[in-house]
């Protein structure tokens, strides 16, 4: 921000106030870029104002001491956190509270403690935590990052559907043995060459699912399919960099910026659009008579049950958005 004055002659600051003149031009500008790191840094300060009202969690187990605002961060290897967990626990014991950023974890070290949790204590750990850029991407959808009655909706629905098209039965089998054949003769027209099996055999492990999503195969080179895979490992591979971790920890000052994240949600819309593109084809394709794959299973239990089929439709919106 800067103020200019232009005068015109000499003169003293009371003939300027009582005559109005003095001067040729006031300017008053602020740069764009100013404005936008006092808003940047407005709203951290007041979203960190915020958490630190909260005061101290009861109960809360023990830690390293966090600094304000950024918390633990420069403590701790953000690229390999579990090693900086194992020597914390050496400290502070398998129990233990970290805090990276604004947000406070507790940590749970070793096999015995995680065991006693999830098996012990199941039903305290069944939900999962709202990370804020899993939130962001995929809007608490699905059976992964879903929680409460939206995951027991999804979860129920999915599995009764599942075990209809094969899962865990002899047809399933039957479909991994023919893919399994397809892999090998992939395999042997390479004729000993030194060769990349990453991808192929991503495509036959996608083949497997999507033969119960779609009722389809990929052969092991179609665009389809190398795609789908290069943003499902793009997106595996981004959500456990630092920059990520950083994201969860300052969603509102981090959305400012470009980086991996912005990376994430774009690849998760062209893997929407696909879906999206699927469920609208066998939409106006569906036979309740006759369902192929688990997309017709999901349409037709829209149609025939509409309580239920409304329960689904609303979890899932972005398959119906057309």
């Amino acid at each position: 921000m800067h103020i200019n004055l232009y005068p015109v002659d000499p003169c003293s600051l009371e003939d300027i106030l009582t005559s109005g003149g003095g001067f040729t031009e006031l300017e008053f500008t602020m740069d764009p870029v100013t404005v936008l790191l006092s808003i940047v840094v407005i709203l951290f300060l007041a979203n960190a104002f915020k958490n630190q009202k909260q005061g101290n969690y009861k109960n809360f187990p023990p830690g390293p001491k966090p600094l304000p605002i950024i918390g633990n961060i420069l403590t701790m290897d953000m690229s390999k956190p579990y090693k900086t967990f194992m020597e914390l626990s050496k400290t502070y014991g398998p129990i233990f509270s970290v805090q990276i950023g604004m947000t406070k974890s507790v940590v749970l070290c070793g096999y015995e403690t995680v065991k006693d949790a999830l098996i012990t204590h199941g039903d305290v750990f069944a939900d999962r935590p709202l990370a804020p850029v899993t939130t962001k991407a995929f809007k608490n959808y699905g059976v992964v990052f879903s929680n409460g009655e939206n995951w027991k909706v999804m979860r129920r629905f999915a599995l009764s559907t599942l075990r209809d098209y094969g899962m865990g039965k002899k047809t399933i089998e039957d479909k991994i043995i023919e893919e399994a054949e397809c892999l090998v003769q992939k395999l042997k027209s390479y004729g000993g060459r030194p060769f990349d099996n990453l991808m192929s055999i991503n495509a036959a492990v996608t083949n497997i699912i999507v033969a119960i999503l779609l009722s389809h195969r990929f052969e092991y080179e179609d665009p389809t399919i190398l795609k789908l895979i290069a943003l499902a490992n793009e997106n595996v591979r981004l959500m456990g960099s630092p920059w990520i971790r950083l994201y969860d920890s300052f969603p509102t000052l981090m959305d400012l910026l470009p980086g991996p994240h912005r990376t994430i949600f774009g690849n998760v819309r062209e893997f929407y659009n696909f879906l999206r593109a699927k469920f609208t084809k066998q939409k106006k394709e569906l036979d309740i008579n006759d369902q192929r794959n688990l997309i017709d299973a999901f349409l037709a239990k829209q149609q025939e049950h509409p309580l239920a089929g409304t329960q689904l439709l609303r979890l899932n919106p972005f398959f119906f958005s057309e």
